[in-house]
């Protein structure tokens, strides 16, 4: 699964540790999802999407292997 979320934060200019305590995680599980390492639960997915006022899947698209 591929995602925008870096650049979700950039346009909203906000960091890895003020978007992990808005939406309750860690920074690193911020960065593993940016990194792909890290496939977020339902409920994270959409805390995401709350934040950023976008659809989940303007944040986290499958890809082909997915």
């Amino acid at each position: 699964m591929k995602n925008n979320l870096k650049v979700e934060r950039a346009i909203k200019n906000v960091t890895q540790e003020i978007l992990a305590k808005e939406v309750g995680v860690s920074r690193q599980a911020i960065n593993s999802i940016e990194l792909g390492k890290y496939v977020p639960s339902t409920v994270l997915a959409l805390k995401l999407s709350k934040f950023f006022n976008k659809s989940v899947n303007e944040i986290f698209m499958l890809e082909e292997t997915d």
